[in-house]
């Protein structure tokens, strides 16, 4: 969606590069965007900041623009009541993290987008707040102009006591933040334990999944109980929770029958009916665990799912210059979840007669509509034959190019580190887990990208679009691009890749790193101050940066016999040990990282001719396990770190199998490294 409007018209947000903040641009608000020229309005005027934060996919920020951003008179009290700022959450997580729980805090009541947050001029401090405000009374909501008179009239009147709350919010804050484990804490797998049986309690044993709608996909979780059934194959469950979990989703309405991809997350329990945007950082890490389930247990589903994710990305999301985009809107044509929903005439029109009948038992069509009186298609019936399967596969290509055809959603085409990190590693994982050389290249590229475009002067930003990049790197940032090039390096070796990797990880270890309480804070030593510095152990709708962190401190420790980087995972475990042993499930990535550091990695490293080495890691790859990376390192490598370097080819094909600081003699043999791992347990 584009500003409308002449230039004169557009106000300031028109020299933003966020979607977002470009959707808002034609709005009659004297719209800032955080930065020195909001808050210096609002500390000369010393009218409040209303603080509206947002992402260019969300629906209920697309109905509140409409209805009261859009709308002269309620802008007009807006302008004169306060010095409005406009935030796209995924440019700024720093600024969205402090206050959506600012507001759950004023509220006691869930967080959520749009936030709508009221601050102090001098110092930013909320003081009121809410989500989504409608422009009149319903719901027993208040009009969003009442609300805004009144928060005026109250700061106005209120506006010493207001600031003398600064002290009971930094306190509320620093209480967020659990105490670290005791002096010589000696970690164990207890968590472990805890979260198995948490997740056994919240696992819907019909549906799969954790916990009632509105259900997410939680990969994070699912990768846990794979672990799990790795660690103990006596833990059938487990499996049975993985994937039973992979299949529901795998046959909802949550991924797209027809373009592959997954939304957000489902409206109902059986995964039926999603909230229908589409967002990069779900697929990424959706697409590393079909992966390695359909590795870990053969099932064809998996493959094809994981598949036809990654071709959707690398299709409809990628940039020409290799990135990828962040996000396709729930919205198209002014309404949720019009572009992917069908007319059963429509299909009958398109399709031939045995295809029809495909689709329509396949996808029930012959069953009552299921959204707002059309039919958004999810798998009820199973395929009986192959040449059904023949008929449905012509059929869903027949309404991907009639669908194709249709009015898109908007696309939010900035390029984010992070979720392109995501990316990246889900890439890398399908590549090796389906011998898809296309897969290794595409993330490749993305790598190559963001090291030319969004790596300045030794420092990673955080977004690009249209030749800019801007923020300073997040530690979501570092850490997941670092993981996911430990990932994609087990793939496709490119010694510069490892040598970025250490980059990040010493920036990592210098920038972010809690000296005193351990962990690592969100934001890097010299980034902007704000009224709260997050340092966050718990997930959320992405992997938390602390455990993803924990975990490649580990492994690349392991891989490079660098003690301070298995130092620095163990400060981290043992700073989040009474978060996650108090909510086990709410710390998942942090307790797949204490594995990987209670149980040091197993490490295969094949040197020798790339044809011939490469094949000897497509034998490994072909079982699944967790605890296990494997390279191939080409013969003629260079510029290798002297623990890498040491592991010579000998004149023919070489492997080192190593577990901790030890490693095997030379394996000259396939079947013999073969053989050496499966005894090995791993």
């Amino acid at each position: 969606m584009q500003p409308k409007g002449s230039e004169q018209q557009l106000n300031r947000l028109r020299l933003e590069t966020s979607p977002y903040l470009l959707q808002h641009a034609g709005n009659p608000v004297d719209w800032y965007a955080w930065g020195g020229d909001a808050l210096a309005a609002a500390r000369i005027s010393g009218k409040p900041m209303l603080l509206s934060i947002g992402y260019s996919a969300c629906h209920w920020c697309h109905v509140m623009a409409h209805e009261s951003f859009e709308d002269p008179a309620t802008a007009a009290l807006m302008n004169e009541l306060f010095v409005n700022v406009k935030v796209d959450r995924e440019e700024r997580p720093d600024l969205d993290k402090i206050y959506q729980i600012a507001q759950q805090m004023i509220t006691q009541r869930p967080g959520g987008w749009p936030l709508t947050m009221f601050l102090t001029p001098e110092d930013q401090l909320p003081f009121f707040g809410g989500t989504y405000f409608p422009k009149d009374a319903r719901h027993g909501m208040p009009a969003f102009a009442d609300i805004l008179r009144r928060v005026s009239e109250y700061f106005h009147a209120n506006r010493e006591s207001i600031r003398g709350h600064k002290g009971q919010i930094d306190a509320a804050f620093a209480d967020l933040t659990p105490p670290p484990g005791a002096p010589g804490l000696k970690l164990d797998d207890s968590p472990l334990a805890g979260l198995r049986a948490a997740l056994a309690q919240s696992f819907d044993s019909d549906w799969g999944g954790f916990g009632r709608a509105p259900k997410f996909p939680h990969p994070t979780s699912i990768e846990f109980c794979l672990r799990a059934w790795r660690r103990d194959s006596a833990d059938v469950d487990a499996l049975f929770t993985a994937s039973l979990t992979l299949t529901r989703m795998a046959d909802g309405g949550i991924y797209d029958q027809l373009g592959g991809g997954f939304c957000r997350y489902s409206v109902d329990d059986h995964w039926m009916i999603p909230h229908f945007e589409k967002m990069l950082y779900d697929n990424g890490p959706l697409l590393a665990i079909y992966s390695h389930a359909a590795v870990a247990t053969g099932e064809a589903l998996f493959a094809r799912v994981a598949q036809e994710t990654a071709d959707w990305i690398l299709r409809d999301m990628r940039s020409a210059q290799g990135g990828f985009y962040s996000a396709l809107d729930a919205d198209s044509e002014g309404h949720e979840g019009r572009f992917y929903v069908w007319d059963k005439e429509q299909v009958r029109g398109l399709t031939s007669p045995g295809e029809y009948q495909a689709l329509s038992a396949r996808f029930g069509l012959n069953r009552p509509p299921n959204f707002e009186g059309a039919w958004h298609l999810h798998a009820v019936e199973p395929v009986a034959t192959q040449d059904v399967g023949t008929l449905l596969d012509s059929g869903r290509l027949k309404l991907l190019r009639a669908r194709e055809k249709r009015i898109w959603p908007a696309r939010d085409d900035k390029i984010l580190t992070a979720w392109n990190a995501l990316t990246i590693k889900g890439l890398a994982i399908a590549a090796r887990s389906f011998d898809r050389p296309d897969l290794a290249q595409a993330a490749s590229m993305a790598v190559d990208f963001v090291r030319e475009n969004l790596w300045k002067d030794g420092r990673l930003l955080a977004a690009w679009k249209d030749g800019r990049a801007r923020f300073s790197g997040y530690l979501d940032d570092y850490a997941f691009l670092a993981d996911a090039l430990l990932e994609l390096l087990q793939t496709r070796w490119r010694s510069a890749d490892l040598a970025f990797l250490q980059e990040l990880i010493d920036v990592l270890l210098a920038q972010f790193e809690d000296p005193v309480a351990h962990g690592f804070f969100f934001t890097a030593h010299d980034h902007e101050t704000l009224i709260h510095r997050m340092k966050s152990f718990a997930d959320e709708a992405i992997p938390c940066g602390n455990g993803i962190a924990a975990s490649v401190l580990c492994r690349t420790g392991y891989l490079l016999g660098d003690l301070r980087y298995l130092d620095a995972a163990e400060r981290t475990l043992g700073a989040a040990w009474n978060a996650f042993q108090q909510y086990p499930q709410a710390h998942v990535s942090l307790i797949n990282a204490l594995e990987d550091f209670l149980r040091s990695p197993q490490i295969v490293i094949v040197r020798g001719p790339a044809e011939q080495s490469g094949a000897w890691t497509r034998q490994i790859n072909k079982r699944y396990a967790p605890r296990r990376m494997s390279f191939a390192l080409p013969e003629d490598a260079n510029d290798l770190p002297a623990v890498l370097a040491e592991k010579r080819a000998l004149g023919t094909t070489t492997a080192y199998v190593c577990a901790g600081m030890a490693c095997s003699a030379p394996i000259k043999d396939l079947n013999e490294l073969l053989q050496t791992l499966q005894q090995s347990g791993v």
